[in-house]
């Protein structure tokens, strides 16, 4: 099974009403929109950056839906349908096919340290219930304390029919190389690393859903696009400007720096839902003064 997710794809953010309390769908319909205006490729609903795991069930469904219906013939939508079970993983991952969304990614279980058989077997019964549905591995063990190595995660894409690539979020550079090297002609390789994306697009990245690019998107694109035009000097100048930005991000902490920075940029993200927390006033004073200096604002 084949899928095209090329390109960039930020993990886009979910906007909340005051307090956390409730999904500001008309306010993420408004992101999704903005971000498309940017010129990005797709979308990755409820991931890390979405505070996927944050949302309920039902939650998780709707905003898919609203996204989907909003802007899903203009651009990829894709989704995180991971949890931490496999039951709750196959709800989600079959409605996300029910949807319309063109891949499922799989955040790894987490919490529990799992072995790579108990991994397989989740992993397994996942892509076996949406038979029809291209599925990514999303490996962000700083977040699930599992770790996906490369044997592992090739050996389960040659394995699995619908099992289509992985999403590396991992920050390990030479696990990224192994994958190029080892996987199946065709997989979809996303780079979930802002820190690394001319590298990995230079070894055999397919596409990157990145937190980054829902403020920097034209920094993100402008790696993508130079590096399919074979201008590397002027992708290389890119991927500075992300160096520049990406330390003034607490990734998978904080995610009200992302929704802060697109505040910044004109669109409304709406607010945090706890136990993340909203910035201070003088968080928001320095953050503002770092993305001036980044050329973003």
């Amino acid at each position: 099974m084949k899928v095209n997710l090329d390109g960039i794809s930020p993990a886009i953010v979910t906007p909340f009403t005051k307090g956390g309390v409730s999904i500001d769908y008309d306010k993420a319909v408004g992101v999704a929109e903005h971000l498309v205006g940017k010129g990005v490729q797709g979308i990755y609903v409820n991931g890390t950056t979405g505070e996927g795991l944050l949302q309920t069930l039902d939650e998780r469904k709707r905003l898919l839906e609203e996204q989907v219906a909003a802007v899903g013939k203009k651009i990829k939508v894709f989704v995180q349908t991971g949890c931490l079970d496999t039951a709750g993983t196959i709800e989600l991952t079959r409605h996300a096919y029910e949807t319309g969304a063109k891949a499922a990614g799989i955040l790894t279980p987490a919490f529990y340290g799992y072995d790579e058989k108990a991994l397989k077997a989740h992993y397994k019964a996942v892509c076996k219930a949406v038979p029809k549905l291209p599925i990514l591995l999303y490996d962000i063990p700083q977040c699930t304390i599992n770790a996906l190595s490369p044997a592992f995660v090739i050996e389960l894409v040659n394995e699995i029919p619908n099992l289509v690539g992985l999403k590396e979020s991992n920050n390990h550079m030479v696990n990224f190389s192994r994958l190029a090297a080892g996987l199946p002609k065709g997989s979809c390789l996303i780079n979930g690393a802002d820190e690394y994306t001319f590298q990995v697009y230079v070894t055999g990245a397919t596409g990157s859903v990145s937190a980054m690019a829902n403020i920097g998107s034209e920094l993100l694109l402008g790696v993508y696009n130079n590096v399919k035009a074979g201008n590397l000097k002027k992708a290389w100048s890119f991927q500075l400007k992300i160096h520049g930005l990406s330390k003034h991000f607490k990734y998978g902490n904080l995610i009200s720096y992302q929704k802060e920075g697109l505040r910044l940029r004109g669109c409304d993200a709406g607010y945090v839902r706890s136990p993340q927390r909203e910035l201070t006033a003088a968080e928001k004073k320095t953050f503002a003064k770092n993305l001036e200096e980044a050329g973003v604002i």
